[in-house]
């Protein structure tokens, strides 16, 4: 198997047409190299809200029982829309896409314990380190090493000095989802390349469902049933899975994954935004600071991906 840091760093912009600048042209490269930093950010909005309705969901049907409903409800939304074909696929092919579930799972099944025990922009911001060591270890130019100090800047800063006063055991799933999200960087971008559309997405959604189902009866049994359990249960798996996904998937694919993972940091900026509006969670001076210099550092990573990215001759 590849190096995942090899692997994450072949994952590169497709080249635009060269263009002077101020030219049609020059706007035409602009927007489309911008275009897959928005899938991004559209991606994070979705799942970050979509987190905050899964916290109101955790009374009925417990922090497992959530994520099996997500994972179980958006892998058939995925299934039906996407009709994945399963047949001319080589067996690294199956061992990407299961992998990639696997990460899909942990990731979530570890999130949502850590968002149980901690406040959720804290479990985020815990979580969002593990893209960001994800940059620092693939990036091979020092401008992105700076931006992502930067933005791990802006993430400490976002605690506000507070992860002793945390539930450790809750800060502990929270760091481990973080390297679950780097995994799931690395193995979204490689199913991306070998399967086409969102197919290998919804069959990595399947069997991470699969993985998750057990975990998820267990806890919560026939309150998975519940039709209004059901309702919410789907407004989190589109919501939290299928948009930001597919988002992020068709964004790995013209995106450098060390910009993508500081990108991330952006998640627990928005995760604050979506604590405020839909929990009730107050936001200090010092976390519109810290959230002004996360944005900042996706900023820069984005301006460096797009002079950096090779013009077509």
């Amino acid at each position: 198997m590849d190096s995942p840091v090899k692997d994450i760093a072949a994952v590169s912009v497709p080249e635009a047409a060269a263009a002077t600048p101020g030219t049609p042209g020059a706007r035409a490269t602009r927007a489309t190299r911008l275009g897959p930093v928005a899938l991004v950010v559209a991606g994070g909005l979705s799942v970050q809200f979509g987190s905050a309705v899964a916290v109101l969901l955790m009374p009925r049907a417990g922090a497992l029982g959530v994520v099996t409903l997500r994972l179980v409800l958006a892998a058939a939304v995925l299934l039906i829309v996407c009709r994945p074909t399963v047949r001319g696929y080589g067996r690294a092919d199956w061992g990407t896409v299961l992998a990639f579930g696997a990460a899909m799972a942990g990731m979530n099944i570890l999130f949502y314990q850590a968002a149980d025990r901690i406040p959720l922009g804290a479990a985020v911001t815990l979580e969002v380190l593990g893209p960001l060591l994800l940059s620092v270890i693939a990036s091979r130019r020092l401008m992105n090493l700076l931006w992502a100090g930067l933005a791990l800047g802006g993430v400490v800063l976002l605690s506000g000095g507070g992860f002793d006063r945390l539930d450790p055991v809750g800060a502990a799933f929270a760091l481990a989802a973080g390297a679950m999200w780097a995994t799931y960087i690395v193995f979204s971008a490689r199913t991306g390349r070998r399967f086409p559309q969102a197919d290998g997405l919804a069959l990595a959604m399947a069997f991470g469902a699969v993985l998750s189902l057990p975990f998820g009866i267990v806890e919560a049994g026939d309150k998975l049933l519940v039709p209004s359990t059901i309702g919410l249960g789907l407004a989190v798996a589109l919501m939290s899975s299928v948009l930001p996904y597919t988002l992020e998937l068709l964004a790995l694919r013209r995106l450098p994954a060390p910009t993508f993972a500081i990108l991330m940091s952006l998640e627990p900026a928005i995760a604050a935004a979506a604590g405020f509006l839909v929990l009730s969670q107050a936001l200090a001076l010092t976390d519109a600071l810290a959230i002004a210099l996360v944005i900042a550092a996706s900023m820069g990573a984005v301006r460096t991906q797009m002079r950096n990215a090779p013009p077509q001759g």
